[in-house]
This record gives structure tokens, C-alpha cells and sequence, in this order.
């Protein structure tokens, strides 16, 4: 039930008798109550709250901390290239229904502007439960000419990297605002979704710990990547990104980018191009050939597919581990 149709009862009542709007009011009540009773409501037939997510990071959260008490949907279908998500006006009505939605601001132009005009009254937004640093390219990275792509410029109006989720300890963060969130928006289950906010926190941090011992002994602190979402992984383990495209995965590099990320490769022993599994890996392959190094996947699990290294977040996380570990000559 929107909030429109509230509003446009009270105007009614304010011109009927008493005894006329107490039995309007009555029947308003009646009809929201309906609205509410699993049909087509904030929560299903079975009593479990609907939970919308933008896309992979924010649903993996949202499946897991909801549990067996949430029914998690999401709008960016797997195969799908975040970024340039486009909602249809069903999808965009259709959020005005949901028990909570969860997103990250900024990271999909489509769905910061659906989330807005939805009137949706339980919204979290990830970013406010941990810090957002501003990364470029990388630590030798030139500014693109262009500026970027315009409408996907992959960060906020303060340059903020989005990419939060592939560092564990503020995906943990996050995670435990989540839960803080559902637990609000189904006060009868808050207790099940704090507990397992906190379950997933301890494993991320965990997970966290096997970065940071896996990756302590190597050969060298330099990477490329065919776009710039691990500056996080990064600055967390003391290593150094360099990436063909900026932030945008839909930027082109220029030909100077091109002979410096060479040089970058030939002076830090680089041995591995990685590329991603929802972007073209035409340029990253072509880099390697020309160098005669190796590529392989390194995954910022933006949406999980068939060609993924594992099924779900962690798995994915695990191979990462192993790709860099490899590519570094990490002992």
C-alpha cells in the first residue's frame, strides 16, 4: 500500500461528519492491513520479510543474514555488469513493496534515482557503516583524458571507491549494520538476525587473517588488473594496483597508460595480467601478450556466474587469495 493513498484519506475525512470519518478511518485501517498480509506486502504468505538488494554483495549479505526469516531478491540479474543496470518502471514500482532495501549509493546510477523516487520506508544504505577512501588507478596511474564515462563514473561526489566489499574487515562492518538494519525492520526476528550478522562478521574477519598471513612472504607488491576495484585489497595487505582502466571498467586506456604499465611490469617483476569474469578481457590479453606474461582471474565479485571461481562470496574470496598469492610469489 503506498503512502499516497494515506495521505489522500486523510484529505477525505477532513470534510465528513465524525461520526462519517471514524467509519472511514476505520475501513483505511482495514485496507492497509490487508496490504500488509503477504499478498503483496513487505513481508511473504509464510510471514518472511522481503528484502530487495541492488546487487551480489549487498544479496549475499541480505541471504545471509536473513536466514530461514527473509526472502532476498535482487535487481541486477547474475551475468549482469552492474554498472550499467537499467530498471524498468515495474522494478522501480515495485520497491514502494519491499520490507527493506539494501544498496550501496553511487555504485549504480539507476538504482540511487529508483531508491529515491520509491518512497520506500526501511532503506540501508552500506556505506554508512564503514569509511570510503578515494583510489584512482593506481599508485603510478595517469588521469584518463576523458574523465572517465560519463553516468558510470564508479564513485561518489567525493571520489569515493565503492568497492568496500572486497575488503573483508569493512564488509564485516557493513554486515553488522545490516543486521542492525533487518532487526529494525522485523523487530520478531531481530534476534536470529543480529545473531547471524555477527556469525558472518567473525568469518569475514577470519577471512581477513588469511589474507594478511597468506600474502605476507612475496616476491613482489605489484599487480595489474583490467579495472581499479582492489585498491582496497590493496591498501589492506600493503600491496600496489595498477590498472589499465580507472575506476569506470568502461574507461579506455590511452597509449601512454599502455607503455607505462609495461615499464611498471618490466621494473616490478610483474608476472600476471588479471582480468575480470563480467569485463572484456580483450585488452588485459592483449597486455600480456605483449609482455609474455600470464593472466589469469582476479574476481571483484560484482555478480556471481557459471565462469566464477566458486558458487558464493567466500569461495570467490579463497580463489582470489590463491590468484595474487601465485602472481606475487607469495610463500
Amino acid at each position: 500500500m503506498k503512502m499516497s493513498v494515506m495521505r489522500a484519506s486523510r484529505r477525505s475525512i477532513s470534510g465528513l461528519t465524525p461520526a462519517a470519518a471514524a467509519a472511514l478511518s476505520a475501513a483505511a485501517v482495514l485496507t492497509l492491513s490487508a496490504c500488509g498480509d503477504g499478498e503483496s506486502g513487505t513481508v511473504t504468505e509464510d510471514g518472511r520479510l522481503r528484502v530487495t538488494a541492488s546487487f551480489y554483495p549487498m544479496q549475499f549479505l541480505a541471504e545471509e543474514i536473513g536466514g530461514r526469516h527473509a526472502e532476498v531478491s535482487t535487481l541486477t540479474k547474475p551475468g549482469t555488469e552492474p554498472h550499467d543496470l537499467e530498471l524498468s518502471p515495474r522494478q522501480t514500482g515495485e520497491l514502494a513493496d519491499a520490507g527493506l532495501i539494501v544498496y550501496l549509493k553511487d555504485m549504480q546510477p539507476a538504482v540511487d534515482e529508483a531508491i529515491e523516487q520509491s518512497g520506500a520506508e526501511h532503506v540501508v544504505e552500506a556505506s554508512e557503516f564503514t569509511s570510503l577512501e578515494k583510489h584512482g588507478g593506481g599508485e603510478h596511474a595517469e588521469e584518463e583524458a576523458d574523465g572517465g564515462h560519463e553516468g558510470h563514473d564508479h564513485g561518489g561526489e567525493d571520489g569515493g571507491d565503492p568497492h568496500i566489499w572486497l575488503d573483508p574487515v569493512r564488509y564485516a562492518e557493513v554486515a553488522e549494520g545490516v543486521g542492525k538494519a533487518m532487526a529494525e525492520a522485523d523487530p520478531d526476528h531481530a534476534a536470529a538476525y543480529e545473531k547471524n550478522a555477527a556469525e558472518l562478521a567473525d568469518r569475514l574477519r577470519k577471512l581477513d587473517g588469511e589474507f594478511a598471513a597468506g600474502l605476507e612472504n612475496r616476491r613482489t607488491d605489484t599487480f595489474i588488473t583490467t579495472h581499479a576495484a582492489f585498491a582496497y585489497i590493496a591498501d589492506r595487505y600493503g600491496l600496489v594496483q595498477e590498472s589499465i582502466k580507472g575506476l569506470s571498467p568502461e574507461s579506455e586506456p590511452s597509449a601512454a597508460r599502455m607503455k607505462q604499465l609495461q615499464e611498471i611490469a618490466e621494473e616490478d617483476g610483474v608476472t600476471t595480467v588479471f582480468f575480470e569474469t563480467l569485463v572484456s578481457d580483450k585488452t588485459a590479453r592483449t597486455l600480456a601478450g605483449d609482455l609474455d606474461l600470464r593472466t589469469d582471474v582476479l574476481d571483484p565479485i560484482e555478480g556471481v556466474t557459471d565462469k566464477s571461481k566458486g558458487d558464493d562470496y567466500f569461495e570467490i574470496m579463497e580463489a582470489n587469495l590463491g590468484a595474487l598469492q601465485q602472481a606475487l610469489g607469495a610463500k
